[in-house]
């Protein structure tokens, strides 16, 4: 299917053009262009952002990974809880997922105390929120599929005889 190999090519390199994804993929230009228009158009591509590796800049930016567990009620929904959360501009992820929590919630700040006052100030306060764990991130070494880094492979010491 042309939509599923045309996915594919944005979220290698979003920065590939009509032309470029024609090219991979033996679709017509004009035919490249329709499918990402359809695409956006139903919401399925929904953005494009650039990777960022926050390991080179001097202006590094604080993140975390949030475990969220919950208590719902009869009008409370996960939904309902994930609509609230993913308001606030902090908040760079939210999924409900299966095992020991209830949501996985990714943050991004300028500070750890940046961070740490919007968990406690703004999430851990919302009633259904009955615990909060976080993990604050400490190297990245792969974003998005990309692998980041120095791109020297070989972390092996070396030896001389």
């Amino acid at each position: 299917m042309s939509e599923r190999e045309v996915l594919e090519s944005l979220r290698e390199n979003a920065r590939y053009s009509a032309a470029d994804i024609a090219r991979m993929t033996d679709l017509e230009e004009s035919e490249v262009e329709a499918v990402i228009e359809e695409l956006e158009a139903a919401g399925v591509v929904r953005g494009y952002q650039p990777v960022v590796d926050w390991d080179k800049l001097e202006d590094e930016r604080v993140r975390a990974e949030v475990e969220l567990n919950v208590r719902l009620d009869r009008e409370t929904g996960y939904g309902d809880i994930a609509e609230r959360l993913a308001r606030f501009p902090q908040v760079r992820a939210l999924r409900l997922v299966s095992g020991d929590y209830d949501f996985d919630m990714e943050v991004e700040g300028d500070s750890i105390r940046e961070v740490s006052q919007f968990i406690s100030e703004k999430v851990a306060p919302v009633p259904e929120i009955t615990q909060t764990v976080t993990h604050y991130v400490m190297t990245s070494y792969k974003e998005h599929g990309i692998e980041l880094g120095d791109g020297d492979d070989d972390d092996r010491l070396s030896v001389s005889p």
